[in-house]
């Protein structure tokens, strides 16, 4: 008697392992594995007056496949100081509105952790708010506030602290006060998230054993929070690194950041392989935050 082949079937389609891993690993393929091959594909190819604005690294001729790899954008990057200082522009400028992000992040976080339940929700919901708007609305709020025309500069004039208005659109600064503003929100999310977590109980026996609230915040809150610190400042300090609306909207001439230098590669001088090479060291750049993070999540679950 021949077996019925539903049963077959039907363990053939049970959930499995393969299932699981198959579907993110369609996900990486479609949009992140393809996209990089094809920027890799136009990074080592050479400028052409075509369309696309590139050549072909293969060419099949007289059943002959000829490979031509052009390393010499990536030797132009190295040789050129104007991407070497967009470079150091942009993870500075991201590194040090990380930390500002941390300094304000970190009380609020805690302070909204430590606040009565019925009032925890109402916290959050203050801190996702402005991110329901569009974001190039708030970034143009931020132009009318720090212009020298702008409400700021008419609130210090009126005051008297100023007798004239304060230069601030066009700056560093301004740019570092649009990204601490615009990302914020990704740091506070998860540090709140592991401060809720925090077991209170070893609060409590540091209080019992003598241990001030400020010591007892260095030696017991502040070293458990950590992995939250990791993860809002990796959720920080990746997207600012390739910034390009709030340095083009707020920044000047002057504010070299990878993202605008990125822009101006492919939408102005029309060269895909050169802005195509800088996206590639930009990615490789960032690998290592993102290698870092990971080792630490993965000695984290060991433990």
């Amino acid at each position: 008697m021949t077996p019925s082949p539903v049963p077959r079937l039907r363990r053939w389609l049970r959930p499995r392992r393969g299932w699981v891993i198959a579907v993110p690993l369609v996900w990486l393929t479609l949009f992140f594995l393809a996209p990089f091959a094809i920027v890799l594909k136009i990074s080592l190819s050479e400028a052409a007056i075509s369309v696309p604005p590139y050549a072909a690294i293969l060419d099949y001729s007289a059943e002959t496949l000829n490979v031509a790899l052009n390393l010499g954008n990536y030797l132009f990057l190295l040789s050129d100081s104007l991407y070497v200082s967009a470079y150091w522009g942009s993870v500075k400028i991201a590194f040090l509105s990380t930390v500002f992000c941390l300094l304000i992040g970190y009380p609020m976080a805690y302070a909204m952790a430590r606040a009565p339940a019925r009032w925890q929700l109402v916290l959050l919901l203050l801190v996702m708010l402005p991110s329901w708007t569009s974001f190039l609305i708030r970034v143009y709020a931020w132009m009318g506030i720090l212009s020298n025309t702008g409400l700021l500069n008419n609130l210090l004039l009126w005051v008297g602290l100023i007798d004239s208005p304060i230069r601030m659109m066009n700056t560093n600064f301004a740019v570092m006060l649009g990204i601490v503003y615009a990302y914020l929100p990704f740091m506070i999310l998860p540090l709140y998230a592991n401060l809720t977590r925090l077991d209170g109980s070893l609060l409590e026996a540091a209080s019992d054993l003598g241990s001030r609230k400020f010591n007892t915040f260095l030696k017991v809150t502040l070293p458990l929070s950590k992995g939250g610190i990791i993860a809002g400042s990796m959720l920080v300090f990746i997207p600012a690194v390739g910034e390009y609306v709030i340095p083009e909207l707020l920044g000047g001439p002057n504010t070299l950041m990878i993202g605008k230098v990125l822009w101006e590669e492919f939408f102005h001088n029309r060269d895909w392989p050169v802005a195509s090479a800088l996206a590639m060291v930009m990615l490789l750049l960032l690998l290592i935050p993102i290698a870092l993070f990971h080792r630490y999540q993965s000695c984290e679950l060991e433990e």
